[in-house]
């Protein structure tokens, strides 16, 4: 095998070459005014070229308008010249070919609708501000979209990229905007929009007309609406816990998309969808069910500090049926607020866009607190009108309370007799169960008798603890210290963020907290751990435990909520010490309940059956330990 040697020759004669050419360059490197004429020599060739492109774009311009003023009403023929358009705007005599705008109100609603692609491109509410006093705006600065997808001869169109013809009227009092997309002056596809005075519900419509020949209906015709939801409260967070996609589906079922994270479902005959943003609704209802909608949202707020200016992204992607060979649909958009009131008048079934509470709770608010909070709203203003229905309700549910109250007081009798118990049995856990059982059964007091009472008070403080959040009455209404109901009390800004907390400190939640920690010690300061029974957990965490998750977890909360927890609580504390002090006699009780420890009880099936349970389990006991011995 023949060794490679290294070759020092080879090497110094690429060197001697390398250098001849480095040298030959230098020589014939060109001098600085033959460079400066090269650079203006291409100057010259490039603004030739440009002229040149000027003047065939020109021509191609020219070209095009004379072909549209040949059939000024084809606005499928303009997608076929768009190619020779290039970047150029539509001229000519067609209203359709200018990408102008063309505005749309009533004294509470504001559209501007654009000529390219014929959707609402600007919505805004005249009634309502954001908390920084700018107007609310729904649609703006292309946060929304809105496009019919169709198939004209073999080629897919979308409306998004066209231009429609705008025609304003009036029916009545309304205002009619009627957007047309043409082949032809009798040929055409066309949006309608129909404002009516004070409302915030717009009557619109798709229909085509004469285009049995270029609509082909063989294939999907899909609108496919997207829109950002934009931020309109103080704490972004807050708001996007609210912000959510709700809809109707097969004929009267509602359903939600997830707010947290992406969510989309497919779902069959939808009726109605809303894009809520918390307090505002942008909402699409249709007469006749879209045959399949895919629906879609995502959430834009992970960091509060970083994300402040878009909640939701919403879409919907809707299936139409053609009728005929044409397209024919009566709808309706809605932009304005989330407000049960407006939504119940239409009778469509839009309080299910709200979130009022599942079951008895939406129920408890659509029929009691709702009505009676307009009804005192209209008369006070919004913090009186809490504290005046905090007092109503409670009058309300004071014979359920005075019932918790008795049986605590009949608990707190007990005591003596519970002691000598666990004194008797010490260490026989089993047996100071069974026996205090026999005697709060004899006695006819017991622990669950009084949690009874507040479990029937659930219902009613649920549904508040869902009504205040989403009550658009409250918004940026002022009590006190507090100038938004509808949202945190800031009575000092913290120069940090707090985990769970936030960065500013809210006064009526510390108020609440203060009144609920007086309340559990109050009651279960003195009964529940008092008279705790062997094997029960041990309660008294809950009096520290409530408290701090109302300091805590309430501080972003609505203010009017944490306002009636404040004032509920106190009058709870004030009805608790008149019933104890000058309604309940424990000395009476006492001298009821040895009454009733005299007389023979009959136990029920129930009560039976735990007893039996109870003194086979203490006899398992008894032979397990003499085992062991």
């Amino acid at each position: 095998m023949e060794n490679k040697k290294f070759d020092l020759n080879s090497l110094i004669g690429f060197l001697l070459i390398g250098g001849i050419l480095i040298w030959m360059l230098y020589l014939n490197k060109p001098s600085e005014e033959e460079i400066l004429a090269e650079e203006a020599r291409v100057e010259a060739e490039a603004a030739k070229q440009a002229a040149d492109k000027q003047a065939a774009d020109t021509t191609t311009l020219t070209e095009a308008t004379q072909e549209m003023a040949a059939a000024p009403n084809d606005s499928l023929a303009m997608v076929q010249l768009a190619s020779k358009l290039g970047s150029f705007s539509y001229s000519g005599s067609l209203a359709s070919a200018t990408n102008g705008t063309t505005v749309v109100e009533n004294d509470v609603l504001y559209l501007e609708v654009s000529n390219k692609g014929g959707y609402v491109t600007e919505a805004r509410l005249k009634k309502f501000n954001t908390y920084d006093s700018i107007p609310v705006y729904l649609i703006k600065d292309g946060n929304s979209s809105f496009n019919l997808k169709f198939t004209s001869e073999n080629r897919t169109l979308n409306t998004k990229d066209l231009f429609f013809e705008p025609a304003l009227s009036q029916n009545g009092q309304n205002q009619v905007l009627t957007m047309r997309l043409k082949t032809a002056a009798d040929k055409f596809i066309e949006y309608r929009y129909e404002l009516i005075p004070g409302e915030y519900m717009t009557n619109f419509g798709i229909r085509s007309q004469g285009l049995d020949g270029v609509l082909d209906t063989s294939q999907p015709l899909e609108i496919d609406w997207k829109l950002k939801g934009y931020r309109h409260a103080k704490s972004i967070a807050y708001e996007n816990r609210y912000t959510r996609l709700t809809y109707e589906y097969e004929g009267s079922k509602h359903s939600k998309l997830d707010p947290t994270g992406e969510d989309e479902e497919l779902e069959k005959e939808v009726s109605w969808l809303n894009f809520r943003q918390h307090f505002f609704s942008s909402m699409l209802l249709t007469d006749d069910p879209f045959q399949e909608v895919k629906l879609s949202s995502v959430n834009l707020v992970e960091d509060e500090e970083i994300d402040t200016v878009f909640t939701k992204q919403y879409g919907a992607k809707m299936l139409l049926a053609p009728k005929g060979g044409a397209l024919s649909y009566n709808m309706n958009m809605y932009y304005g607020p989330t407000d049960y009131e407006i939504f119940k008048k239409y009778d469509r079934n839009l309080d299910e866009a709200m979130p009022l509470g599942w079951g008895i709770f939406g129920v408890i608010n659509k029929y009691v607190i709702i009505p009676l909070f307009g009804f005192l709203s209209t008369y006070l203003s919004a913090g009186i009108a809490i504290i005046v229905m905090t007092i109503l309700i409670k009058l309300m549910l004071s014979f359920v309370q005075y019932k918790q109250f008795l049986a605590q007081a009949k608990m707190k009798v007990l005591k003596p007799e519970i002691d000598a118990i666990k004194e008797k049995f010490e260490g026989n856990k089993m047996k100071i169960q069974q026996e205090t059982m026999k005697l709060q059964n004899i006695a006819g007091a017991s622990p669950l008798k009084g949690c009874l009472p507040a479990l029937l008070q659930m219902p009613v403080f649920y549904a508040l603890f869902t009504f205040f959040p989403t009550a658009i009455a409250l918004r940026q209404k002022s009590f006190l210290w507090a100038d938004d109901l509808s949202s945190y009390d800031t009575v000092l800004d913290l120069p940090f963020t707090i985990p769970f907390y936030g960065d500013h400190v809210s006064l009526f939640p510390i108020l609440a907290s203060i009144a609920i920690f007086f309340y559990m010690t109050m009651t279960m300061g003195q009964s529940m751990q008092a008279q705790q029974q062997p094997g029960m957990p041990n309660m008294k965490f809950l009096m520290y435990l409530s408290p701090l998750f109302m300091l805590v977890f309430f501080n972003n909360y609505a203010s009017g909520l944490s306002l009636y927890y404040f004032i509920s609580n106190l009058i709870t504390i004030g009805l608790m010490l008149v019933i104890k002090n000058f309604i309940i006699d424990e000395d009476k009780i006492h001298a009821q309940i040895q009454v009733k420890k005299a007389k023979p009880k009959k136990q029920n099936k129930f009560q039976k059956k735990m007893a039996d349970m109870m003194e086979q389990a203490e006899q398992q006991k008894n032979a397990d330990n003499k085992k062991k011995k």
